[in-house]
């Protein structure tokens, strides 16, 4: 885990070393400076995640270093702290630079909040230019793999990047909704700011409004402290709201107040606070259908459905599963180290006339496994997880048909099967692998005629 390295510099030695010691207490790593010029010094020849600066100070002010050490590196966050706190000087520093300000005496449950904040959002910028580089090199609309039936999505997609209207994004899970959000992020003027995504699904209803819009302390139990909405972290940039359809009632409403007046409350607050916010949502439910039900409201749903964005399922776009195959086998053997050259023509029929439920997510998991257990440099059908395999095995043991008792016997066979494939045919490690005896595991090979020279 990274160990976040503040300076603070403050040319009063108790206050600089009492601040020093709360922040080593929390676990950060600490450096100090009795003047401007001292921690100019330090952050030119150390790396620092944030510089917490007294304005007052002999040699160079506050408003001095925080001016150059943004001339040094942006990317340091800077906290000022002001014995007179006037609004005048809070909003020339905030102007020039730093993130926020805090008036002494420092009240300590601010300064932590403040540099949480501070480092939460240095977080988000890192996993954003990260997520840049990923979508520049395979993400992009250029490099998502694509063939007939998705140009139409992307083509949306591309066109609506630069605006900032609202987006819907619906399709099955799987199909890749979040990774469009994504793409469209990356491909507007908000590249260079947050994206931020919370799934709806994931969450209890009484847990919605704190997520979505925060919470001051002490606004229910157990609220100890303030919260940043997801809101408030995605100001400037953009926000992902996945399976909208699984917002409660009773928070549409609210959202729907927040598109309309661009403003948010926390729960405990009764002070608006302004935010510029792109939203995209996505579901893999009809809204449509919900709202002639009134589970959804139809205000709320045309204001999210301003553009509409659908990504058809795996299995309509077969044409796109070689590409994907490709793709996914060069992305995991390069991970795991392996050299693979591609698919047996048997293992590519499997894979082609799988049904997919689990869509593009279920193919980047079957392949991933595939590349990681291969003995050799193609994959076969062997590589294969069972329920692919069985495919080949003959309609003679379809596990889908028959009666129940036959079905289940194919079952077993191909578990045994497999077992022994990947046992390399010793009984003993097939055995333990089924979780069986190795006399039961004789019985059934001989019940259902089983022989090892014919499982290869």
């Amino acid at each position: 885990m990274q160990r976040y390295t503040i300076l603070v510099a403050d040319d009063e030695a108790t206050q600089r070393e009492a601040l020093a010691g709360f922040l080593q207490k929390n676990g950060y790593e600490v450096k100090t400076a009795a003047s401007g010029l001292q921690a100019l010094s330090i952050i030119q020849q150390n790396a620092i995640d944030l510089l917490l600066t007294d304005m007052r100070m002999p040699e160079m002010d506050g408003a001095a270093l925080l001016t150059e050490t943004k001339k040094l590196n942006p990317e340091i966050d800077v906290i000022v702290m002001t014995a007179f706190g006037s609004i005048e000087t809070a909003i020339a520093a905030i102007k020039n630079g730093a993130i926020d300000f805090i008036t002494k005496p420092v009240d300590l449950e601010q300064l932590t909040i403040a540099i949480k904040k501070a480092l939460e959002r240095k977080q988000l910028a890192s996993d954003n230019r990260r997520l840049r580089e990923l979508v520049n090199e395979r993400l992009s609309f250029k490099g998502i793999i694509a063939g007939e039936a998705m140009s139409r999505a992307l083509s949306i997609a591309a066109r609506v990047a630069p605006s900032t209207a609202t987006t819907l994004i619906t399709g099955e899970s799987g199909t890749g909704k979040e990774l469009i959000a994504k793409a469209i992020h990356l491909a507007s003027p908000r590249a260079d700011r947050a994206f931020v995504a919370v799934n709806m699904a994931a969450l209890s209803e009484n847990l919605v409004e704190s997520e979505l819009f925060g919470h001051e302390k002490g606004a229910y139990t157990g609220a100890t402290q303030q919260r940043q909405g997801r809101f408030v972290l995605a100001d400037g940039g953009t926000l992902f709201i996945d399976e909208v359809g699984d917002i409660p009632l009773t928070m549409q409403v609210k959202l729907l107040r927040v598109l309309q007046e661009h403003q948010i409350e926390r729960i405990g607050s009764a002070s608006p606070i302004e935010v510029d916010v792109r939203v995209i949502a996505a579901t893999n439910r009809s809204l449509e259908e919900m709202v002639a039900a009134a589970t959804f409201r139809q205000d709320l749903y045309y204001r999210l459905n301003v553009v509409k964005i659908d990504i058809p399922p795996l299995r309509e776009r077969k044409g796109d599963i070689p590409l994907l195959v490709d793709f996914f086998i060069r992305t995991y053997a390069e991970a795991n180290g392996k050299r693979i050259s591609g698919v047996t023509r048997e293992a590519m029929d499997r894979l082609m006339k799988h049904p997919y439920p689990g869509n593009v997510r279920e193919l980047e998991n079957i392949i991933e496994q595939a590349v990681v257990l291969a003995r050799g440099t193609v994959i076969g059908v062997d590589d294969l997880p069972m329920t692919l395999q069985y495919q080949a095995r003959g309609a003679e043991e379809d596990e889908s048909s028959g009666t129940f008792a036959q079905r289940v016997q194919a079952f077993e066979k191909a578990l045994i099967r497999e077992a022994l494939q990947r046992a390399d045919g010793v009984q003993t490690k097939a055995a333990a692998a089924l979780g069986m005896s190795e006399r039961h595991l004789r019985y059934k090979l001989q019940k259902y005629g089983l022989k090892e020279r014919s499982l290869g």
